[in-house]
């Protein structure tokens, strides 16, 4: 069985936790870095191109219940701005959790606010935002594992009509400031829903604009189903540990597993296990990191390289 498994590292995790399995696999396998974030790697893999988004907004979107239709489709996901010393930035937690009430309540108001402009707000099944539009604008916009903890300001939409975009973000601002939802929000302790982040947008691709992918998909994520739906691949929920998803018959997997407390115990040890069992034949990591990532590749004949001693995490993102 050959296993890809893909996940988000978040800086909490990387310098409070940490994982000894970790540092364990990365030494013994082939490790590169890549200048993306994952979302990109996933896309490049898939055979997508950047145009100049990547339209990963649409892919979910198609399988979160959303009818597309030919148009351009960006997530507009809810965020919570902080402010720094002299700029603002997206806070870690993104997007916003909000409830269905919340979601419903943002959804509707925003339809309100600009249906004079042809902007169409949609709710997916899963509770995510997305913005459909009837044209194509001339922006391109940054996924949010590259702008998170910066000054967001560089990284907002860019191109031709990015003056129309950042007057639209602002009147978006100004709408929720007062806001019902965030008035309840801020009573009970929670962050406020203070702007919205634009990305992925784009057209949903063709079956045939997808490379060949033969690997069965196991995630709790849209974008993921979204792939699956597209280059008819089998999908499942992503099981409670990696025990269960090694009793599939897949001979080729691929995961996306979240970046939690335990993903340590729940994944990566199994993994190094498995590994040691010869019960994968080749084991992919690829872990993101904001706007890079690493990309690790092991056999089981690897972890017996003795010779090669784990070093510091830091070591490999320099």
């Amino acid at each position: 069985m050959n296993i890809t498994v893909d996940c988000d590292l978040n800086a909490s995790w990387l310098h409070g936790l940490g994982s000894p399995t970790l540092l364990q696999l990365l030494a013994k396998g082939q490790v590169q870095q890549h200048a993306m974030p994952l979302e990109a790697l996933i896309a490049e893999e898939f055979g997508l191109k950047a145009t100049p988004d990547y339209p990963l907004a649409a892919i979910a979107a198609h399988a979160d219940g959303v009818s597309v239709d030919g148009r351009y489709c960006l997530r507009a996901d809810p965020v919570h701005m902080v402010l720094q010393r002299d700029c603002f930035s997206l806070h870690e937690s993104f997007p916003l959790p909000l409830s269905q009430v919340e979601a419903q309540a943002l959804v509707a108001s925003l339809n309100q606010h600009f249906s004079r402009d042809g902007l169409h707000f949609m709710l997916g099944a899963s509770g995510a935002c997305y913005l459909l539009l009837n044209g194509t604008p001339q922006i391109q916009t940054t996924l949010p594992s590259v702008a998170l903890d910066k000054n967001s300001h560089d990284f907002l939409p860019q191109g031709n009509d990015a003056s129309y975009w950042l007057a639209l973000l602002n009147e978006v601002q100004m709408l929720l400031h007062e806001h019902p939802i965030n008035l309840a929000r801020e009573a009970a302790g929670q962050l406020a829903l203070n702007s919205l982040w634009f990305s992925a947008g784009g057209t949903l691709p063709t079956k045939a604009s997808l490379l060949a992918h033969h690997a069965s998909l196991m995630a709790n994520s849209k974008l993921y189903e979204g792939m699956a739906k597209l280059g008819a691949l089998p999908y499942a929920p992503l099981p409670d540990s990696l025990a269960h998803g090694l009793q599939q018959s897949a001979s080729t997997m691929r995961l996306h597993v979240p970046c939690t407390e335990a993903l340590d115990a729940l994944w990566l040890t199994p993994l190094w296990q498995a590994l040691k069992q010869a019960k994968i034949n080749q084991l992919t990591l690829n872990l993101g990191f904001y706007e890079r990532m690493l990309q690790l590749s092991i056999r089981p004949r690897d972890v017996y390289k003795f010779w090669r001693r784990p070093r510091a995490l830091e070591a490999y993102w320099s």
